[in-house]
């Protein structure tokens, strides 16, 4: 017999919101968004819900009467981007999962409980992993689809024995037979608050007088008719696969093995308008032994010439012993690639492709550390003017400074320094930096510089530059007044 998993996440957004921002737990909020003119209740949080407010009320009406009630806006799709995530995490447990909208999962967990221990702790490990992500979740198990999502969001029991899912669903209201509105109400003017009072009526009966979905749920329910689901499927990995007939311990093999695995994976990624950014080849010996060799790229690539030069001086590292028979490519990571970033594989674009290429070739032989590049940032700290970019592709949003006389080398972090000067507000006559002594020829300053209140508290500094005896300046400045206490100066940078 078939069974079936129904989760309900009864506070699925909220609760997500709450791992965006902890500062909610506990705190009563709802997000909203505006319906035909007023601000309309999406969901609500397991404290506001104490409150006695629901989805689908007015805002206004529920901060009437709660005045303390926190609103949050609606991010459209959210929920089934949530479930959608959640249901391929649910793959875990079985390979046929669907999203059951608009706050729950199905699964078919047929000859699947047994490997966790049978169907109680099955639930209770996915009821407990959920929960240690901060979801509420509510779950049941049944033979059939519409009674395991009844007995999740109106039942007792968490587990149905098979063949028991009408008896299950007598006792539950209507609103478990996942109905109309309008249905319900027609139930309810007649009287009928459970579904065992209408239950064993002919199907004609009841559908002469409430329409054909009454039966059709009861069906459904009872086991008579089939209700099927619509699995998700799971995003494929970038992953190419070439097994060897015969070990391959050649180098000439593996070569050939990788130059074959790239052509299929940059065809796939071309199509699907893709490049990647950090790739992996792995190669398994007839001894079960793995070995692999990484790339990575400053920029998404596609191009099979350039991937298997970067590739190339590291499969010497390989070592074959007795042969491998199986390679797989895998990229690790892939991004979208822009027409901006495509057009650089043209012909127009050679000066950019070959700078490309031969930074990845650097970064492919020294580290992905080993080529650094910097943009401005719109900060007056000086520390914080400068910031790291890819090595390529990634655009400034801002001009560097050019009004004032700036150093080629910024240090990360200024460095204190011992000075003697002639008045508070001179510049140095001397300066010891790392034990040694350098005495101050020129000096143009100061340049004040205040910090940063909306960032962080702390003095203003004033800059000077200077130039010693021997020609070579330097970039100092003094952390704050003249206070009556000797102040503090650090060196910042040096110039060309």
């Amino acid at each position: 017999m078939p069974r079936f998993a129904s989760i309900s996440f009864p506070f699925l957004l909220t609760e997500f919101a709450i791992r965006k921002q902890p500062g909610l737990t506990g705190q009563p909020f709802v997000l909203a968004s505006r319906q035909r003119g007023k601000m309309v209740i999406d969901a609500v949080s397991e404290t506001a819900a104490k409150k006695g407010i629901h989805p689908g009320m007015v805002l206004a009406d529920c901060k009437a009467i709660f005045p303390e009630l926190e609103m949050l806006e609606t991010e459209p799709g959210k929920g089934e981007k949530l479930l959608q995530a959640l249901a391929e995490w649910s793959i875990m447990y079985t390979p046929c999962v669907s999203v059951d909208l608009p706050d729950g999962l199905i699964l078919d967990s047929t000859g699947c409980t047994h490997l966790w221990g049978g169907e109680q702790a099955y639930l209770e490990h996915i009821r407990t992993k959920l929960g240690d992500y901060g979801y509420t979740v509510q779950v049941a198990i049944a033979d059939t689809i519409a009674s395991a999502w009844a007995v999740a969001r109106f039942g007792n029991t968490a587990i149905i024995p098979p063949g028991g899912q009408c008896n299950a669903i007598r006792g539950l209201p209507p609103a478990a037979l996942r109905l109309e509105t309008t249905t319900l109400a027609r139930l309810k003017k007649l009287g009928m608050r459970q579904i065992g009072t209408f239950m064993d009526m002919p199907p004609s009966v009841l559908r002469r007088r409430f329409g054909p979905e009454l039966p059709k749920r009861i069906a459904q329910a009872s086991g008579q008719e089939i209700e099927w689901i619509n699995p998700v499927r799971p995003v494929e990995p970038y992953q190419e696969r070439l097994s060897s007939m015969e070990p391959i311990a050649s180098a000439t093999g593996i070569v050939i093995a990788l130059q074959r695995l790239l052509e299929t994976l940059c065809l796939r990624l071309e199509t699907e308008g893709m490049g990647l950014r950090r790739a992996v080849f792995k190669a398994l010996r007839v001894d079960g032994v793995l070995q692999q060799i990484e790339i990575g790229t400053g920029h998404p690539s596609r191009n099979t010439h350039h991937l298997f030069r970067l590739f190339e001086h590291k499969i010497a590292t390989l070592e074959p012993a007795l042969g491998f028979e199986v390679f797989v490519l895998e990229a690790q990571k892939a991004e979208k690639v822009t027409d901006e970033q495509a057009a650089i594989w043209n012909a127009a674009s050679q000066n950019d492709l070959k700078v490309a290429e031969l930074l990845d070739r650097v970064t492919a032989k020294m580290g992905q550390n080993a080529v650094n590049r910097y943009l401005p940032a719109e900060h007056h700290w000086p520390e914080r003017s400068v910031k790291q970019a890819l090595p390529l592709w990634e655009k400034p949003t801002a001009e560097w400074r050019t009004d004032l006389p700036r150093p080629v080398h910024l240090l990360l972090r200024p460095e204190a320094i011992e000075v003697t000067a002639v008045m508070p507000d001179y510049p140095p006559m001397l300066f010891r930096h790392k034990g040694k002594l350098y005495k101050v020829g020129k000096a143009d300053g100061p340049e004040r510089i205040e910090q940063e209140w909306w960032l962080s508290d702390g003095l203003y500094r004033d800059y000077y530059i200077v130039e010693d005896e021997h020609g070579a300046r330097y970039w100092l400045f003094r952390s704050g007044p003249y206070d009556g206490e000797q102040p503090k100066w650090f060196i910042h940078g040096f110039f060309a």
